[in-house]
């Protein structure tokens, strides 16, 4: 079996591109069944988020374009059609790829913390559908504790910056001073949660929480003196927002054009700033056509997000040293498990050897042997049948010039020999 990872991100393939091939959290489960139904696919792991789709799993090495053609079977596509944004790994390359997307070097956000809890909740999904075994759990755990160690003993993430923190400069820049402002969150997730947090920080002077459950929208706003509302009341409240920042998990928009049509005239044309960090998109494309609309993707905050990179530049080259290690550490795991078997099945032949010739010695003390005669008998038999094989198979080598494993013997067995 090879550890296997295919996906496309910000950085191979557009919001169009991308938004086609999510895996919500009402198909993530049965997208995993299928996948492991394949053959040659014994375990797997699918992360999706805004930027990135996904799949890592352990394949037979033949059968490792097979997850391809799945992810694109699965949404409808052709191979053929999503190719040119896709990018796959094998065995070292998976390896090191994963263990740079849980510390955030290879977000949108260089650093960005968010991703590790991402890896973490796809990684739980996938283990409590029965789709992950002893390489993908090792691996993601390796993942997880060497994120910790690049957060730890590198300053990557000193700098606070975050796809929301990006949204909310840019609003900054737009309306300079967001003090005046009202701000409408769509959805309740962590990206919106930060929304809040660093709006509220910069002194919003008001916050509406939207969100399918009212109840977590409840929860959100409350922390910020916020005001919550269903999905269903957005068109109402519209008319309200200077500053709209837009993350749900809903495949089909959630707001439309005619929507911002009506709130814009409701506003008598005051201008309305909005950021779509969903992927799908939660805001139509067409609103961006309105006239008085400030209209971003998560495309669009990557000009905004550089200035705050540098710092983090020389952080990431430490923390690429670190993953570099860690991948040769998890390596030499995984290579240890050629050996396991083997000793294994030496341990089950020498216990039965024992087993047999114990019963023997047991039997001769029942039968009234000196006690003498039968531990020598115990100790000379064990070992005789103990080397036989190994003498045996080293006497062929010799005499058939094998001399490589010879000296695979001296170093196995510690004799010493010249």
């Amino acid at each position: 079996m090879s550890l296997y990872a295919v996906g496309l991100n910000h950085t191979t393939a557009p919001v169009s591109i991308r938004e086609r091939l999510t895996f919500g959290p009402d198909i993530v489960v049965a997208a995993l069944r299928s996948l492991c139904e394949r053959p040659g696919v014994s375990e797997a792991v699918i992360l999706s988020t805004c930027n990135r789709t996904e799949v890592y799993c352990s394949v037979q090495e033949d059968q490792a374009d097979t997850v391809r053609h799945w992810m694109a079977e699965f949404h409808g596509l052709v191979v053929n059609d999503i190719a040119p944004y896709l990018y796959h790994h094998e065995g070292d390359a998976a390896v090191n790829h994963l263990l740079s997307v849980a510390s955030g070097l290879d977000s949108l956000v260089l650093g960005e913390p968010q991703i590790l809890g991402q890896v973490k909740a796809a990684f739980q999904t996938a283990t409590d559908a029965g789709h992950t075994g002893k390489t993908l759990k090792r691996l993601f755990q390796h993942a997880f504790n060497t994120a910790k160690q690049v957060r730890t003993d590198t300053a990557i993430g000193d700098s606070p910056v975050s796809v929301a923190f990006a949204a909310v400069s840019l609003a900054h820049q737009i309306f300079s001073d967001i003090s005046q402002q009202t701000a409408l969150l769509i959805g309740a997730g962590e990206t919106i949660e930060l929304a809040a947090r660093h709006l509220h920080q910069h002194g919003v002077c008001r916050i509406i929480v939207a969100n399918r459950t009212v109840s977590r929208a409840r929860d959100l706003a409350s922390e910020f003196d916020g005001y919550a509302i269903g999905l269903t009341e957005l068109s109402a409240h519209l008319p309200e927002a200077d500053i709209v920042i837009a993350s749900t998990a809903s495949p089909l928009p959630v707001l439309g054009k005619g929507a911002v049509e009506r709130a814009l005239k409701q506003r008598r044309h005051r201008p309305i700033f909005m950021v779509d960090i969903a992927v799908p998109r939660d805001i139509e494309p067409e609103v961006g056509e309105l006239r008085d609309v400030y209209l971003y993707t998560v495309d669009d905050l990557e000009e905004v997000i550089q200035e705050n990179l540098q710092s983090r530049q020389e952080a990431a080259e430490q923390a690429r040293e670190i993953i570099e290690f860690q991948v040769a550490e998890f390596r030499a795991w995984l290579n240890s498990l050629d050996a396991v078997d083997l000793i294994q099945n030496y341990r089950a032949n020498a216990e039965a050897i024992r087993d047999e010739v114990l019963l023997k010695a047991q039997r001769m003390l029942d039968a009234g042997k000196d006690p003498a005669d039968v531990l020598a008998f115990l100790a000379n038999t064990l070992t005789n049948k103990l080397l036989h094989t190994p003498s045996t198979q080293l006497r062929l080598a010799g005499s058939s010039g094998q001399h490589e494993l010879l000296e695979a013997a001296n170093t196995l067995f510690q004799l010493g020999q010249d």
